[in-house]
């Protein structure tokens, strides 16, 4: 029966827009979804590999800005030789955003996964300021702080078979679709030989590379499938939105994708849901109840500090736990056995 409900709980999910009439919480749910996506993404490098990127709003951004050019049209002078690019359909913009990124990720990768520690950390952020600079400062591309507006929809098919993601609850239903095949993606990449790798290395890369296994190589994997779904995670951002301006590099969008992923449980497949719906819902629920948003802010604070104190592994983990029927330090006390397996 465990099997199947998550496919009831996806099914639950997918018949919301046919009975929530409320648009505001249904673009909460959307929000939600989008930064879930993202989440899942960082928690492929944070939770399977070990490595910390406090920069990954860059690919966030990376993609929201290629699919949203794209989409619009540009024309830019390179070296005083000027380039052009007509409007292309949505559906081409977005998965040249999933390319692009990609492809950015690999290149970092490729760099960044020389150093480790709190250099690689430091390299990330740096590229997300640059690249946050780019956007401020190339205004004949970008429209800097102006802002890229009146971004298309998505739309598929034409004429009387024409399927358009204009309106909430044809985009909630895209935005969930999109959530499930990267889950689907992950974990299968996880419960894969290369998924074995990163897990290897993420306790002890040393005996990994002992063991012939090439670091690097499964680094930079998870880095461009980390990047790819990210950047698929800022073009649906910015067609949604339908506008998009350097404030999507800022730091605050890697902090709330560091704490999804924390709080739910880095390392496990349902963690940066769980953490997803608790950031999406739980400040909205807060201020409903909250007389001044400082108060709302104060109490979901307080209640972040609580759950990482209380619950330091994340929410999912100690729910498998308690399910399992072991005591909080039990996996602790195993991890310390040698030759303890792990999961």
């Amino acid at each position: 029966m465990s099997r199947f409900l998550p496919w009831l709980l996806v099914v639950l999910l997918a018949s919301v827009p046919f009975w929530m009439t409320d648009y505001y919480v249904l673009h909460i749910m959307i929000t939600t979804c989008i930064f879930i996506i993202a989440a899942m993404s960082l928690n492929l490098l944070l939770g399977y590999t070990g490595q910390l990127s406090l920069g990954h709003v860059a690919f966030f951004g990376i993609g929201a800005y290629t699919s949203a050019l794209l989409s619009l049209g540009f024309q830019v002078n390179v070296f005083n030789v000027p380039f052009g690019v007509t409007p292309k359909p949505v559906w081409f913009a977005m998965l040249m955003a999933v390319i692009v990124a990609g492809f950015t990720g690999w290149a970092i990768g490729k760099l960044a996964f020389r150093v480790r520690g709190a250099y690689f950390v430091i390299v990330s952020i740096s590229f997300a300021e640059v690249v946050r600079m780019v956007a401020v400062n190339w205004v004949e591309l970008t429209q800097g702080p102006m802002a890229l507006n009146n971004i298309p929809a998505l739309t598929l098919g034409t004429g009387e078979f024409e399927l358009s993601f204009l309106r909430k609850p044809s985009f909630y239903s895209l935005a969930l679709a999109v959530a499930v095949i990267s889950y689907i993606i992950i974990a299968r990449i996880v419960n894969s030989r290369a998924g074995r790798a990163m897990n290897a290395l993420r306790e002890n890369e040393s005996l990994a590379m002992s063991v012939g296994i090439d670091v690097t190589r499964y680094l930079v994997i998870a880095t461009i499938v980390s990047a790819a779904m990210a950047g698929m995670a800022g073009a649906l951002y910015t067609h949604y939105i339908r506008i998009v301006d350097p404030d999507v590099f800022l730091f605050i969008y890697t902090v709330t994708m560091v704490i999804m992923v924390i709080t739910g449980g880095k390392g496990t497949l349902a963690g940066p849901i769980v953490g997803g719906v608790i950031f999406g819902f739980v400040p909205e629920a807060l201020r409903a109840m909250a007389i001044k948003p400082e108060i709302q802010w104060i109490i979901y604070g307080v209640l972040m500090i609580l759950i990482v104190y209380f619950l330091p592994r994340g929410i999912v983990p100690a729910i498998e736990r308690f399910w399992a029927g072991q005591k909080p330090g039990d996996d602790e006390a195993a991890r310390s056995v040698p030759g303890a397996l792990q999961k």
